[in-house]
């Protein structure tokens, strides 16, 4: 195993020191237990937004925290749930009075965890709503989850309902929005390797170097199926079919779409993929308007990349739009 890091224990610590360091014009750390906020937080008479997960698909989420996406982010272990009193400690710091969103990802250990959150908070008198995230089209179930694992659509949901808080939009508005970006999205990912987990110090899985994994999850999971490589058209096309055939997509539909690289992938292959994802969005009678590449939802090293269409409407292309200032995604500020 070869990693820049002093040692896995210390290392998402160290890393969110380094973080912190790097961005403190924009956010602020906790420790015992760890989370992110905005450096402003809370920010008074607005919904705050919460999310968080394990550590190693950076930047998702603390690099989504600031002006017009997340108030706060909590950082679990390498591929482990964040703690209920994360949660619990940073929806309370940044609660601005106007409650409190989470954002959580279809995984059994973060649905569990934010759920006893959500009951210590309303104990506290603070309203809450929960939003889950659910849009992997790969697998039913998974060693992670019961039902659909929550994918690239959280890196959208974060963002759109980050701007609808900010433009006023009250709880409840907020929480509808959150779940209407998940009904609306789906996601399908590919792994070309194995990533290595600092404490493992061996690759999560063995894959030979002329196949890939086809529905590959965040965390190794297993996917569909392996198959022989393929050139990046063919592979394209077995990610988008079930993207768009499980979602009641339609000729004429604006759609968002976003290639995600796996944190192993360079964008010099991102933007081959989305050549070709964008031809056969146009086939399907799609329109893409808006889009998104880059590695923004990672899996460690992981060489490969995911997928996601998003069916836009006015509301969507808004809060897509709007200003957003955080230290991974910024535009119109």
């Amino acid at each position: 195993m070869k990693k820049l890091i002093n040692s896995p224990e210390k290392l998402v610590v160290e890393s969110t020191e380094g973080f912190v360091a790097a961005h403190a014009d924009l956010v602020k750390a906790h420790f015992n237990p760890n989370y992110l906020a905005r450096a402003d937080a809370p920010v008074r008479g607005k919904v705050a937004i919460v999310s968080g997960g394990g550590s190693g698909h950076e930047p998702m989420h603390g690099g989504y925290v600031g002006a017009g996406m997340l108030d706060a982010a909590c950082p679990g272990a390498v591929f482990t749930s964040p703690t209920p009193d994360q949660m619990y400690e940073a929806a309370k710091a940044v609660n601005g009075g106007a409650g409190v969103l989470l954002i959580v990802k279809n995984y059994t250990g973060d649905v569990l965890n934010f759920e006893m959150a959500a009951d210590l908070l309303r104990a506290d008198g603070v309203a809450v709503e929960s939003a889950l995230i659910d849009d992997d089209v790969a697998v039913k179930d998974s060693l992670y989850t019961a039902g659909r694992r929550g994918v690239g659509a959280t890196v959208l949901a974060e963002k759109i309902t980050g701007a609808a808080a900010a433009d006023g939009l009250k709880l409840k508005e907020v929480a509808n929005l959150c779940r209407k970006v998940n009904a609306s999205a789906r996601s399908m990912g590919i792994a070309l390797t194995s990533c290595t987990v600092p404490h493992a110090g061996k690759p999560t899985f063995d894959l030979p170097d002329d196949e890939y994994e086809l529905g590959i999850g965040i965390h190794g999971e297993p996917g569909r199926t392996r198959l022989k490589l393929e050139p990046a058209d063919q592979i394209a096309g077995r990610m988008m079919e079930p993207i768009i055939s499980d979602l009641p997509f339609k000729a004429g539909d604006e759609v968002l779409l976003f290639v995600n690289g796996m944190g192993g992938t360079p964008p010099l292959e991102l933007y081959v993929l989305y050549r070709k994802a964008l031809a056969l969005a146009g086939q399907a009678g799609l329109k893409v308007t808006r889009n998104l590449v880059g590695s923004y939802m990672t899996s460690l090293e992981m060489a490969g990349a995911s997928i996601t269409l998003l069916k836009l409407d006015d509301t969507l292309k808004k809060y897509w739009d709007a200003p957003v200032k955080t230290p991974a995604l910024r535009w119109g500020c």
